[in-house]
């Protein structure tokens, strides 16, 4: 059995006293696992950095064997942003949230796509609210999209300030005052909002981790990534971390 397809590297673990076993997503055969011997040594090692795009050839003698791969790095989206720890830290958790929560070896193209646009952006301000609407594509290809087009209650489409934690819909403000202790913010990037700050990145990203935990991790086929039900991956939990620490700051008026 072989396949060749473009790929993103997820992750890399040693594997023996050389070899990785290598995590990847392609756009033909989902998240795939495969064995690459020397995976660990100087050569291989700037290829499975995860957020790379790589040509993968993977081959094994039975279908659902592990595998092994053979990679050609086609782009390091992560070597542009060596001094910034926000892209940084938002491609380590973009890659630990995609190896967490999808099933092993099912197209998702829509995923993929999501990811390598989301990779490929040139304006570091703009990858906090991407990030935050990658996380949102990828909870409705899953089957939990969430409804923010309308209110719950009313119907109506303006003011639309809330989230339900049950439901996923958008409530209005007048609404959902009464209840706003109950509701998610919702930032207002996220139904055609032009600005944002980081206060609005850090209110969405409880928003989509709510529904990460509650849905797709409750039931988690990782325990490598997901250490128990209804946890995030720690990638995941050390973005949110970076943003409430910089959203302390602003408050106290340091820079």
């Amino acid at each position: 059995m072989e396949w060749i397809d473009e790929a993103m590297v997820l992750s890399a673990r040693p594997h023996g006293e050389s070899a990785a076993v290598v995590t990847l997503l392609t756009p033909s055969y989902g998240r795939h696992a495969g064995l690459m011997p020397g995976g660990q040594g100087r050569h291989n090692q700037p290829i499975l950095q995860p957020g790379n795009r790589v040509k993968a050839k993977w081959r094994a003698r039975l279908v659902d064997q592990l595998g092994s791969f053979a990679l050609d790095l086609m782009a390091s989206h992560s070597a542009a942003w060596l001094d910034d720890p926000e892209i940084l830290l938002i491609v380590s958790s973009a890659c630990a949230v995609t190896e967490a929560s999808l099933p092993e070896r099912l197209p998702m193209p829509g995923v993929y796509a999501g990811l390598t646009t989301l990779f490929s952006l040139q304006d570091a301000d703009l990858w906090g609210p991407a990030y935050v609407k990658w996380e949102l594509g990828l909870l409705q290809a899953l089957g939990y999209g969430l409804d923010l087009g309308s209110c719950a209650a009313t119907g109506g489409t303006e003011n639309l300030t809330y989230v339900s934690p049950r439901t996923g819909r958008a409530v209005s403000k007048a609404a959902g005052e009464p209840y706003r202790d109950k509701l998610f913010s919702l930032p207002a990037f996220l139904i055609g909002g032009a600005e944002w700050t980081g206060m609005d990145i850090l209110q969405g990203l409880d928003l989509t981790g709510h529904f990460l935990r509650t849905h797709v991790f409750a039931n988690p086929h990782s325990r490598i990534l997901i250490k128990s039900a209804g946890d995030l991956p720690q990638a995941r939990q050390r973005l949110a971390d970076y943003y409430h620490k910089a959203c302390e700051r602003a408050e106290a008026g340091v820079a």
